[in-house]
């Protein structure tokens, strides 16, 4: 993983537990306080407080609010935990939360029984309620996970989406987009516009021409760092008979790829690979999926808003596994809710099946066959299909779950995925601002994806899980 990888640092929290002064117990509010953040460190989760803010750390005057979100500021924190440990002020956390314009999550404990004098001690759930007008009227987008106690899985599983979602909104809002040469002349349906998704999204991208690429590449194609990565495809893969200067040149481009994403801070490429066998003799398609497992995510045919879509799944991922770039390409000849994922070979080796023998190989599509694809089914199970694009101005967000299932064999890199009803993705995919390119992960994170989507500005277009089964799994009322 390269240092610089945004979606694989862990998502620092500003914590801030708030309270009613002079109408519920400041004790009270403290001991809830220090449970709360007891449960955070249990969960691993990296947080700032407000120890520093007062005696009990807790926010309960308006006029405190610029310094806590001035030192969250400082601390460099990617989200905010409203945490309500009683009811709360609305007013002191409406203007942290507009201050920082992070995400924001949303909860309180769920109270217990009235003493038996009658008194209540909280009233917690009634001051979420205020909070959450509050922040609707200043037009801040925020999660919530149902009132619940402490250690009910919803509130784990609550935090845990959460701060998949602020990883998504972390890792594209401000992305670096590396994007090397134009579109392929025939593929308008790769067209994006680059001064509206800088405006919009403050995703910006970082052109460099072909021919510079590849003199770069010509350059270290001698160089020790190039032996090395060669002598490490030898053994890892199946090379057939591949001419030694042939896999200097895929090690050259990988290696330099690389550097200039450091170098420029790239969050993922989208490239134009078509040109490269005639120009430099080889395909980057195994390349590709190099460096996908570094972290940087390589779009295919110049395909940006498929790049964003891979930055996207990557951060609902935590970064802990690698996403696969992918052409929908035909339906199972047998399974009428199965689908062909594949792609000339851009997957990532390390996603290869069990017991598979992957290759680099010649590109069996291209006269010549010059070396660089990748060869292999990956391996099945559950994955998170999704899709960032956009036209007339609007953009929205496809996602769903799918499975792997068997299928026949085919060239290239591939995996058969079975959904509970492909006619319904079809239909989503040709009606929707969407194209034949589509990125896949491991695990389910439509949730994430959903979440994530309130904090960039995109409708959330979710297939299989439906938006409803979706908001049921948040509550905790559902699995998927």
């Amino acid at each position: 993983m390269l240092e610089h990888v945004k979606s694989a640092k862990p998502v620092k929290l500003g914590y801030l537990p708030t309270h009613r002064f002079g109408v519920f117990a400041t004790e009270a509010a403290k001991s809830q306080k220090d449970q709360i953040e007891q449960k955070l460190q249990q969960l691993g989760i990296e947080y700032v407080g407000l120890d520093w803010l007062n005696e009990e750390g807790l926010l309960y005057e308006p006029t405190d609010a610029p310094a806590v979100a001035e030192r969250f500021r400082r601390e460099g924190v990617d989200a905010v935990f409203a945490a309500h440990c009683d009811f709360g002020q609305e007013v002191a956390v409406g203007r942290v939360c507009k201050a920082l314009r992070k995400p924001v999550l949303l909860w309180g404990p769920r109270d217990e029984a009235p003493a038996p004098t009658g008194e209540r001690e909280r009233d917690t759930q009634c001051g979420l309620f205020a909070t959450s007008k509050l922040l609707r009227r200043l037009g801040l987008p925020f999660t919530y996970v149902v009132n619940c106690h402490l250690d009910d899985e919803v509130l784990a599983r609550g935090m845990d989406l959460f701060l998949r979602a602020a990883n998504v909104a972390r890792s594209v809002r401000g992305a670096r987009i590396g994007q090397i040469s134009t579109r392929p002349t025939p593929f308008t349906s790769t067209m994006c516009n680059e001064s509206e998704l800088l405006e919009r999204f403050d995703v910006e991208l970082v052109p460099v021409t072909l021919p510079d690429v590849l003199a770069d590449v010509r350059a270290g194609t001698g160089a020790d760092d190039v032996a090395r990565e060669v002598e490490g495809f030898r053994s890892r893969l199946k090379l057939g008979n591949a001419a030694d200067d042939d896999l200097r040149r895929v090690a050259s481009l990988k290696l330099r790829l690389m550097e200039w994403a450091a170098r420029e801070e790239l969050d993922a490429i989208a490239i134009q690979c078509w040109d490269l066998r005639d120009d430099l003799g080889v395909v980057p398609c195994f390349v590709h999926g190099e460096l996908a497992s570094e972290g940087i995510p390589v779009a295919c045919e110049t395909d940006v808003n498929g790049a964003i879509t891979s930055l996207a799944l990557q951060a609902a991922a935590m970064a802990r596994t690698p996403i696969f770039f992918a052409d929908l390409t035909i339906r199972h000849p047998e399974n009428d809710n199965s689908e062909l994922l594949w792609h000339c070979g851009p997957f990532p080796v390390c996603l290869a099946a069990e017991g598979a023998e992957p290759s680099m190989a010649g590109h069996y599509m291209v006269e010549g066959e010059p070396q660089g694809l990748g060869e292999f089914e990956i391996r099945g199970g559950s994955v998170t299909l999704g899709r960032f694009d956009g036209d007339n101005g609007e953009y929205r967000f496809l996602m769903g779950h799918a499975e792997g299932c068997e299928g026949p064999h085919t060239r290239g890199t591939y995996l058969w995925v079975q959904v509970p009803n492909w006619p319904l993705w079809e239909e989503r995919l040709i009606y929707g601002p969407y194209i034949h390119h589509i990125v896949g992960i491991h695990g389910k994170l439509a949730p994430a994806l959903y979440e994530g989507t309130k904090y960039l500005g995109v409708e959330p277009e979710p297939v299989q899980p439906t938006e409803e089964e979706i908001r049921g799994y948040m509550r905790g009322q559902a699995e998927l």
